[in-house]
């Protein structure tokens, strides 16, 4: 009894004047990730100090032998080592819920203190720990046992010590081991609880909060790559929100409806593989009774050439308000398209259409651009709008030349498109090609331009039956009335 007062005694003043002063100069300052080791070293390094304080006292006050020091330091190596855990639990779940509290994330832990080594680690620990304790009991109890006097009634007496006392022992153990997993479990649940929430949030589109990295095992790892994909999601989200804004700008740009013009059926598209894309279509009322109709098609599709396209438009419409024939226009803008695409390397077609309907007559440029689809409608046959022509953006000093053609008859039909349509693939890799075209136009050559326009698009969308669309299609349909 004497001895369990002083040696309480002895661990409360200890812990009583250092415990404070070392948890406040030596844990809180240290970094949030190894305050929990600090804590475990700091209860370890008090109960050594506590063991050797009673040791000293012991031997001044009751003269102890030496050797009695060493079962003394190793009950407190115990007593330390268990309550230096559940210090360090207990200081890991300050961290969390401070981490929680404060939304606090940090980047994924530099190094990796794994769960299964952090189990390996006690685990062992407490298997030495144990079997040292009890080859110091059964030690002296062995020895105490030898000078047990021999007769029944002290044999059975010792038996019952000795007996009650492996029971305190493993009871006191079971105690301390059942304490620190209830500890671990707490910790553990908290990690999960949080990284639940913010998955389930994340799951119902809020992109506003983030998981608190609290700890250097696998929740730490998780908690930090769940961190990396909503910062991605949110990128993403953004872009996919400049992207729509994108999409309604160049939508926004393409004409809202087809001209009237006397004399002319016009109906025209542009479908996009991306929600933006780098075909374009335009209409232009120049001088007189005329028409300009532009289709271009810009390298490439999605954001990139949409940029550019847009770029090209504006080019297109200033040079239109001072408009003489198709060839000065396209003069025009070259030099200003090829100015600004010489370092990308990136390029424009364009099929330039002038359309006189009062003397049945065109006038255009192919500038690298797919030749348009002409259709007699009186000898029911198919040729082509061709002619010479570089593509835009690759050389300022090339000149453009007008290619003419007359005598334009009633029901003839002018096809203008992108190679998005004839490129169409299958399932069996086969192109739509431009005979299919042909039997379209030709089949649907009494009806009108909307109507021809509608059947080519439905019939290259049945074409390629499930496969996704992987190039912009445009294409202006005029009919001669």
């Amino acid at each position: 009894m004497t001895l369990g007062i002083i040696t309480a005694s002895v661990f409360a003043v200890v812990l009583a004047i250092f415990r404070p002063l070392l948890y406040r100069y030596f844990v809180q300052k240290a970094a949030r990730e190894t305050q929990p080791k600090y804590a475990f070293f700091t209860e370890l390094t008090l109960c050594l100090v506590a063991g050797i304080t009673l040791y000293t006292y012991n031997k001044i006050t009751y003269g102890f032998p030496l050797y009695s020091l060493f079962p003394l330091m190793i009950g407190c190596i115990i007593a330390g080592f268990f309550i230096g855990l559940d210090a360090a639990l207990n200081q890991e779940r300050l961290i969390i819920l401070q981490a929680m509290r404060q939304d606090y994330t940090a980047p994924l832990p530099k190094k990796l203190f794994s769960m299964t080594r952090k189990f390996s680690l006690i685990t062992v620990s407490l298997t030495f720990f144990v079997a040292m304790l009890m080859a110091l009991v059964f030690t002296r109890d062995i020895v105490w046992l030898t000078k047990v006097a021999q007769n029944e009634s002290s044999i059975h007496s010792a038996q019952l010590s000795v007996t009650y006392e492996i029971f305190f022992i493993m009871a006191v153990l079971m105690v301390l081991i059942i304490n620190l997993i209830f500890a671990y479990s707490k910790n553990m649940q908290l990690l999960f609880k949080n990284e639940t929430k913010i998955l389930e949030q994340v799951s119902d589109g809020n992109l506003s909060q983030k998981v608190p990295v609290a700890t250097q095992d696998e929740f730490g790892v998780i908690a930090g790559h769940t961190n990396n994909m909503i910062d991605g999601l949110r990128h993403r989200f953004e872009l996919l929100s400049a992207i729509k804004l994108a999409e309604e700008v160049q939508q926004n740009l393409l004409p809202r409806s087809s001209p009237y013009i006397k004399g002319l059926d016009i109906s025209g598209t542009s479908l996009y593989c991306d929600e933006t894309g780098g075909d374009y279509y335009d209409y232009f009322q120049v001088k007189e009774n005329r028409l300009g109709i532009a289709v271009a098609d810009v390298c490439g599709h999605g954001v990139g050439a949409a940029i550019l396209m847009t770029s090209v438009r504006a080019f297109l419409h200033m040079a239109a308000a001072s408009y003489q024939s198709p060839a000065e226009l396209l003069n025009a803008i070259n030099i200003y398209i090829t100015r600004d695409c010489s370092i990308s390397g990136r390029f424009t077609s364009m099929f330039f259409l002038e359309m006189n309907p009062a003397e049945k007559s065109l006038r255009w440029i192919r500038a690298g651009h797919e030749p348009a689809h002409f259709f007699d409608s009186a000898s029911q046959t198919f040729s082509l709008l061709d002619g010479p022509g570089l593509v835009l953006g690759v050389d300022q000093k090339h000149q453009y030349q007008d290619s003419i053609k007359t005598d334009l008859k009633t029901d003839d039909i002018i096809l203008i498109g992108t190679d998005g349509i004839w490129e169409s693939t299958n399932s069996n890799g086969e192109m739509f090609g431009h005979s299919r075209l042909k039997e379209i136009i030709h089949s649907n050559a009494s009806r009108s331009a909307e109507i021809i326009k509608e059947s080519i698009i439905n019939n290259v969308v049945s074409f390629r039956e499930e496969l996704p669309q992987e190039d912009d299609i445009t294409l202006v349909v005029v009919k001669i009335m």
